[in-house]
């Protein structure tokens, strides 16, 4: 028996975003199925209701992915794809399996020889890359930095020499409520030629994005980050 494929369906980034950011072909390919892998059901059944799938939600078999998936449980999800059912995987937001738990799945997929075809779609990482100014050609996500303070500065500090040393971006997020302190380690701890670029909101009408020397981010007001998604890039040298 054939396998069923494994589609990647990129989520928009804000309940403000427009279609604009999802290409008609995903909608028309996540229409097509019933079967979905999810890491939020609310957030993945609100997306299928603005793609405008043709079945009831309660019809459609969603799955959550554990936020720790053993092998078990990814062996459990991927069953009916391995008895010829297509499946659509979607994150909370954005693209699945970027720095996401969905990656383990599509590892586990890949193991099974089952087919991963990926969908074009928003991505926060690669949005921010693109506006930022910064080095597009050696760039690095390094997930969160430390919560404590002292940790987190001294991470800073190892990122800003990497940097400087293989003229390298490095990407980062903060959980939404720490944005300010984050911002603010960034602002005391970076040295003065070092570019930073704050990314928030991206692709939805309160986007906000711009890249600065910290000499000049010291100089200017602190941006409003509070509870607001946000991705930073610094580059030194």
């Amino acid at each position: 028996m054939t396998s069923g494929t494994l589609y990647l369906i990129p989520v928009s980034l804000g309940p403000a975003s427009t279609g604009l950011t999802t290409p008609t072909e995903v909608g028309a390919r996540a229409r097509s199925l019933d079967y979905f892998v999810v890491e939020n059901a609310r957030t993945a059944r609100a997306e299928l209701k603005r793609f405008e799938h043709p079945r009831p939600m309660r019809e459609l078999d969603i799955r959550e992915l554990p936020e720790k998936p053993g092998p078990a449980d990814l062996d459990t999800l991927l069953a009916p794809l391995l008895a010829g059912r297509d499946a659509g995987l979607m994150s909370e937001a954005g693209c699945p399996a970027v720095a996401d738990p969905g990656a383990l799945l599509v590892r586990r997929a890949h193991e099974a020889g089952i087919r991963v075809v990926p969908m074009v779609g928003p991505s926060s990482l690669l949005l921010a890359l693109m506006a930022s100014g910064l080095n597009g050609q050696s760039f690095a996500f390094h997930g969160y930095l430390p919560v404590d303070e002292e940790a987190r500065k001294k991470r800073i500090k190892e990122l800003e020499a990497e940097s400087a040393r293989l003229s390298r971006t490095q990407l980062f997020i903060e959980t939404p409520y720490r944005n300010d302190r984050m911002f603010e380690a960034l602002r005391s701890t970076c040295g003065p030629e070092t570019r930073l670029c704050i990314a928030r909101d991206l692709t939805v009408e309160s986007e906000w994005i711009i890249t600065r020397r910290i000499a000049e981010w010291k100089k200017a007001a602190a941006p409003d980050l509070a509870k607001r998604p946000t991705v930073f890039l610094l580059l030194a040298g």
